[in-house]
Formats: structure tokens, C-alpha cells, sequence
């Protein structure tokens, strides 16, 4: 309930489904509340409307994320998306 009206950084949050420490729908409904929290902020004039908040979750990881050989190298690949993203998004 930290979640006020004011300009948040672009945020890329993730989440898996099987995780055990934080379930799936803590991150969704703090996603909620911030995209909810830069509407207000929008509204009132505080904030550009073009800040991205994305929220990805995956269907097969756990807390520690997916295991396997190349599973690090896609999640860095999400990441790197992401960044090239806001990149482009700013120009």
C-alpha cells in the first residue's frame, strides 16, 4: 500500500508461477496498483503517460526461476528487450 501517484521509473517485473516465497498474484496486484497509481498521476499532470510498466509471468519457474541449460540466456534476453524498449521509446 506504498504505491502513491508519482512518476515511477519504467519497470519491468517478473514473476513464476510455481514460486513458493511470493506468489504469482503479489507482483500482478502491485503491477495493478502502480499502472492504476500513473493513471492518477497522468490525470493530474504529474506524469508522461508514456512510462511502461510490463509484468511478465513465467508458467514454469519457481522462486530461484526456470532451471535448465539456456534459461539464464533468455532471461537475459527478456532483460535486454526490455532495455532496448525504453531505448527506442526515447529517442
Amino acid at each position: 500500500d506504498n504505491v502513491r501517484p508519482v512518476v515511477y521509473p519504467h519497470l519491468l517485473v517478473t514473476t513464476g508461477l510455481h514460486d513458493s516465497q511470493v506468489q504469482y498474484w503479489e507482483p500482478a496486484k502491485w503491477v495493478a496498483k502502480l499502472r492504476d497509481a500513473q493513471d492518477q498521476s497522468v490525470s493530474q499532470g504529474l506524469a508522461a503517460a508514456d512510462r511502461r510498466i510490463y509484468l511478465v509471468t513465467d508458467m514454469e519457474a519457481g522462486h530461484g526461476g526456470k532451471s535448465g541449460r539456456y534459461n539464464a540466456l533468455k532471461d537475459d534476453a527478456l532483460e535486454f528487450a526490455f532495455l532496448l524498449d525504453i531505448a527506442a521509446a526515447q529517442r
